[in-house]
């Protein structure tokens, strides 16, 4: 004898609406956080600020730093100015549309910039940006530019 049950049976269901939000939600996170995440090649340095900075890529790019003291920096490594026009000649051969950032200390003598500046040129550089620090993000921690 089959007995039935007073209680209608259900079948179960999965609501996928809830989900659906959800990794939208993630989606969108991860996002963000991909978006502000920078790698930064060059060696930390005191930038001067400026109220007229723009905001660039920086993705395929050559960093060449001077600190305060007048060592001369290939992304984090520390080089005399033989070795940097070497390697930035052998740069502008495999690449001569290579993006550079200068990175000059704030506190550098003006003739140390100026001297990288000219071994950028006569290695064949002439797409130069300088790095600064930006005076509208000047109160946000982390930001480097």
């Amino acid at each position: 004898m089959h007995v039935t049950s007073p209680i209608p049976h259900k079948r179960a269901r999965i609501e996928i609406i809830p989900l659906i939000d959800i990794m939208f939600f993630l989606l969108a996170s991860f996002m963000m956080v991909s978006l502000s995440q920078v790698h930064m090649k060059g060696i930390k340095v005191n930038l001067p600020t400026g109220s007229s900075g723009e905001t660039q890529s920086k993705r395929d790019y050559i960093s060449v730093s001077v600190d305060k003291d007048g060592h001369y920096f290939f992304d984090k490594d520390e080089v005399n100015a033989d070795d940097l026009q070497a390697r930035l000649l052998k740069v502008h051969q495999s690449d001569p549309e290579a993006k550079v950032f200068v990175r000059g200390d704030r506190d550098t003598v003006h003739g140390n910039v100026v001297h990288l500046l000219d071994m950028l040129r006569s290695a064949g550089f002439y797409k130069i940006s300088f790095e600064i620090k930006s005076e509208a993000l000047k109160g946000v921690p982390g930001s480097g530019t």
